[in-house]
């Protein structure tokens, strides 16, 4: 990186609301940013500036824009969001234009982007937990309606890559801090990943099978008995997967930290399936049925959540392929 954090070049690749919220901090503290983005939101962004309505201020902000996973290759710092559906590909386009010593930085939901990532491309990532709720309304325009924090720390099965860059943890959050985005570094970055992953996976299928809010969910009986389980099952899994979870009651914790979110906030799950669009439920619940089914450890409500968000998904693309079929 360079010497200052205004000078440092950073690049978004799958620039959607959570991205886009970064970024545009990044770039409204003097960063040289570039959101890669779809079209429909380069152009808006190209055309009048990142609208960013967050809880404290509204501001046009002026930042750079890119369809091209080219647009990465000056940066110092890349925040990978894409969604997890997509780690894979974005791996593999990404690496060709990574400039040397950069530093690529994994904002997405999940436990297992990091080696993902590494398998597909050889990068070695650094992982971040990220807590915040944004939406994009409109292509160009950011809504953020709660927190906004960063997470990151190595992973103590770190590659040679990421073990000749002891300090890229500091630098990262310095960059986010000097953006007044509060970053902690993390001694244990995989007990940090797996805490906010059981709340994903209480709250994230719950609100998108019902299209309501966290706190509604969580302050009903039988969908906060639903999420009660959930948080069972993925503690439990995670424990049995060596993560080192503190000896805290998570079903007491995560209830009360869902039911304290705001009403205005909804899931990425949710949001996905009010747009017809792929969820990460493989990623969230989905992993969770697997490694306990790899570690014998049996988790019914997950995987009910799994078949249900599975069956909206076919839903909502229904309608696509029959105005496909009929389209002459």
């Amino acid at each position: 990186m360079n010497s200052t954090d205004s000078q440092v070049r950073v690049a978004v690749l799958g620039a959607g609301a959570v991205g886009s919220y970064f970024g545009g901090m990044l770039a409204r503290a003097g960063s040289q940013v570039t959101l890669i983005a779809r079209p429909a939101h380069v152009e808006a962004i190209r055309a009048g500036g990142l609208f960013l309505d967050a809880a404290s201020f509204q501001e046009r902000v002026a930042i750079g824009a890119s369809v091209e996973v080219s647009a990465a290759r000056d940066a110092d710092v890349i925040l990978f969001c894409v969604k997890t559906t997509d780690t894979e590909e974005a791996a593999r386009s990404l690496a060709p234009h990574l400039a040397k010593g950069a530093v690529v930085v994994s904002l997405q939901n999940g436990v297992d982007n990091v080696a993902r990532i590494r398998a597909a491309s050889g990068i070695e990532a650094l992982p971040a937990v990220v807590y915040v709720a944004a939406a994009l309304p409109e292509p160009g325009h950011v809504k953020h309606s709660g927190r906004g924090e960063l997470v990151v720390g190595e992973l103590k099965d770190s590659g040679a890559a990421a073990a000749s860059q002891p300090s890229r943890a500091e630098r990262v959050a310095s960059l986010f801090t000097s953006a007044k985005v509060p970053c902690r570094i993390s001694p244990d970055i995989e007990v940090d990943l797996w805490t906010k992953f059981i709340m994903n996976c209480a709250g994230n299928a719950v609100t998108a099978i019902t299209q309501t809010s966290y706190a509604s969910a969580a302050r009903n009986e039988h969908t906060r008995e639903v999420m009660r389980q959930a948080i069972a099952e993925t503690a439990a899994v995670g424990r049995a997967s060596g993560v080192a979870l503190p000896e805290v009651d998570f079903i007491s914790m995560g209830l009360k930290f869902l039911e304290s979110i705001s009403d205005q906030a909804t899931s990425s799950t949710a949001q996905d399936l009010a747009r017809g669009k792929r969820t990460e439920i493989d990623s969230l619940n989905g992993y969770v049925v697997r490694r306990g089914k790899e570690l014998g450890i049996a988790t019914p409500v997950s995987f009910t959540l799994v078949a249900l968000v599975k069956l909206l998904e076919e839903k909502a693309a229904e309608p696509q392929r029959t105005a496909q079929t009929s389209s002459r």
